[in-house]
């Protein structure tokens, strides 16, 4: 089966208002970077984006860099994730938060991640004992467990997931490039619908089955990336 899409912008045409979108990518690292700026694009507003962090921002010209340009577009209602970074001190940032245009949920890295795994597994949620007696555990459900309390995580799910590989076939099976691996290889499989842009696009049997990191069963749209600035 061809999953292939023939940009971008095609590639997420049914992405509406109020979405909740995964983004992979660590900082700049590995993020689906031609995804996101056909997003901004659309111009669809009222976003959930849950990602490690708040993309990033050049500090001395003040520009924007992967999902933080939706943010300063203001097309983001809550942020889902476990570093704000820089962009959480700049004053657009601070305005907007402020003025409660958008939210915040901070979780620890390795909570975020079990929370988007327990998605993809079908679980209903996992015991931890990070953030006990911290203002993370208000709200939540609590147990003790030989003597030890936990708090219940839930699983952390998505309309679409936006990911990026290095090297992708027509069916979706998926091979990262080192560190990019990040967050992208779990997010695939956590959403409804699991959008990849890849840098290179080979045809079905190129890539041996057993270098395959996500395979195709995970991944509803492939697209050849137009464009990559690697700022990492």
């Amino acid at each position: 089966m061809d999953k292939t899409f023939a940009g971008s912008m095609a590639a997420i045409h049914d992405i509406r208002d109020g979405a909740v979108i995964m983004t992979g990518g660590f900082g700049l690292c590995g993020i689906p970077e031609n995804l996101i700026r056909a997003v901004l694009e659309k111009g669809v507003k009222d976003l959930t984006i849950i990602s490690n962090n708040i993309g990033s921002i050049d500090l001395k010209k003040g520009g924007a860099f992967g999902v933080a340009l939706l943010f300063k577009n203001r097309q983001v209602r809550k942020f889902v994730g476990s570093f704000p970074g820089p962009v959480a001190r700049l004053d657009w940032f601070l305005d907007m938060y402020e003025k409660h245009e958008v939210t915040v949920e901070i979780m620890p890295q390795g909570t975020l991640n079990e929370r988007i795994r327990l998605a993809v597994a079908g679980l209903g949620g996992v015991y931890t004992p990070v953030g006990v007696g911290t203002e993370l555990a208000v709200g939540k459900e609590t147990r003790v467990i030989d003597g030890k309390e936990y708090l219940l995580e839930l699983p952390l799910k998505a309309d679409f997931a936006l990911v990026k590989a290095h090297t992708g076939d027509r069916m979706g099976n998926l091979v990262y490039r080192r560190t990019a691996r990040n967050y992208n290889a779990v997010m695939a499989g956590a959403a409804a619908v699991t959008i990849a842009e890849v840098e290179n696009l080979v045809e079905p049997g190129a890539i041996d089955p057993d270098q395959v990191h996500t395979p195709g069963i995970f991944v509803q749209r492939v697209v050849k990336g137009e464009l990559f600035e690697k700022r990492v």
